[in-house]
């Protein structure tokens, strides 16, 4: 089965990333990244539950020492009833924003899901304030957010989402489910030729004026690649991103790949059942070990998808990698800014007006008012 998240879930963000993240549990999109409003020369602290639900269990865990992070993350885990939107194969999400599909016959298929499954929602990086047994709803605050360990110091805080079914494990870092991004959910693709004017600076980033949002508030907007879809990840300085259609539009499915469920139901699961069962004592961290493969079948079978044709994917004639569905393998590149290579670009989904490119550089600083010309260049 796959999860598709709607408006109502992400309309309580700013911004959102399924691939912006170095960690396998979001690999092939199986998790998301929730950013509420970001604070003008701060980080936010407010931590609103995406979904509704009651506290199945909350714990620390721990997380990679940084100096600026405390020594543990938290988890809180959410069993979602039925009431909170999990629908049937012919139904559409309520206002808790979670829909899901179920085959016509799913007997032989541990992975199909009709209206009377539960799903359980992990949550990462927030302190709770609630215990086990609270019941929560959408939008209530859960807690405090944390500004973890398992950030890199150009991160903002967000609540990482995962969802499960109430057989898995939802302690140990893999096994989520796949996600799908609603086709309700518009999402403005911005040009963008490269260059800009920095408006904003931390010690490891800045902001550029450019692209614009056209419309903040009312859409989510990101970065068009060149021949259509908006960008996710960490180009290339995580190991590889994403593209999404614009406008909320899903791609047709091959009748030769194995389905996810689309946003009206109607195909099998594409989830391969091997994915952190209920004896699975794992970490709960948002790491995993280099060789944990419970989720390692075809991450690339979700949701915007290609008929599973790989096809090159580049941004102002800059060859950036292949995108297999809507997963990208990045090349071998440098991003660099006026001939001079940084970090990279942090590529994201943002309704907010203070959208723009932002640019990750640790080792160099610019200023305010500086006009740039970004490039991303192959290391061939």
């Amino acid at each position: 089965m796959a999860v598709t998240l709607t408006e109502s879930i992400l309309a309580r963000y700013e911004r959102f990333s399924l691939y912006n993240s170095p960690y396998p549990a979001h690999d092939g999109g199986r998790a998301i990244d929730l950013y509420p409003e970001t604070l003008a020369g701060g980080r936010t602290t407010d931590a609103p539950s995406p979904i509704s639900g009651t506290v199945l269990e909350t714990r620390a865990v721990s997380a990679p020492s940084k100096p600026y992070a405390p020594e543990h993350d938290h988890l809180v885990v959410l069993e979602i009833g039925d009431e909170t939107g999990i629908e049937g194969a012919n139904e559409s999400a309520d206002s808790s924003g979670i829909d899901t599909g179920s085959r016509t016959s799913g007997a032989d298929d541990p992975a199909s899901v009709g209206k009377s499954d539960e799903l359980l929602a992990r949550i990462l990086h927030v302190e709770p304030e609630v215990e086990v047994g609270d019941r929560v709803r959408a939008g209530e605050s859960l807690g405090t957010l944390v500004r973890s360990g398992f950030f890199a110091p150009w991160v903002d805080n967000h609540l990482h989402v995962g969802f499960r079914r109430s057989d898995q494990n939802p302690v140990r870092a893999s096994g989520s489910l796949p996600l799908e991004i609603s086709a309700g959910v518009d999402i403005t693709p911005l040009e963008w030729d490269g260059t800009g004017t920095v408006v904003d600076v931390g010690d490891t980033y800045a902001i550029l004026d450019s692209p614009t949002h056209p419309n903040p508030g009312a859409s989510f907007a990101g970065i068009r690649a060149d021949g259509g879809g908006v960008l996710d990840g960490g180009l290339p300085h995580y190991d590889g991103g994403g593209i999404l259609e614009p406008g909320g539009g899903t791609l047709e499915f091959s009748s030769a790949e194995s389905g996810a469920i689309q946003p009206n139901g109607s195909t099998t699961a594409g989830d391969d059942g091997n994915d952190g069962d209920a004896n699975d004592t794992g970490d709960a961290s948002d790491t995993d070990d280099a060789n944990d493969t419970s989720d390692a079948g075809d991450v690339h079978d979700i949701g915007r998808r290609t008929h599973g044709i790989e096809r090159g994917v580049s941004l102002n004639g800059d060859r950036l990698g292949t995108s297999s569905g809507r997963t990208i393998a990045w090349d071998e590149l440098v991003v660099t800014v006026d001939g001079e290579a940084i970090t990279g670009l942090s590529l994201f989904f943002a309704r907010d007006a203070d959208f723009g490119a932002k640019l990750v550089c640790p080792d160099r600083s610019f200023a305010v008012g500086q006009r740039v010309s970004v490039r991303v260049e192959s290391r061939n």
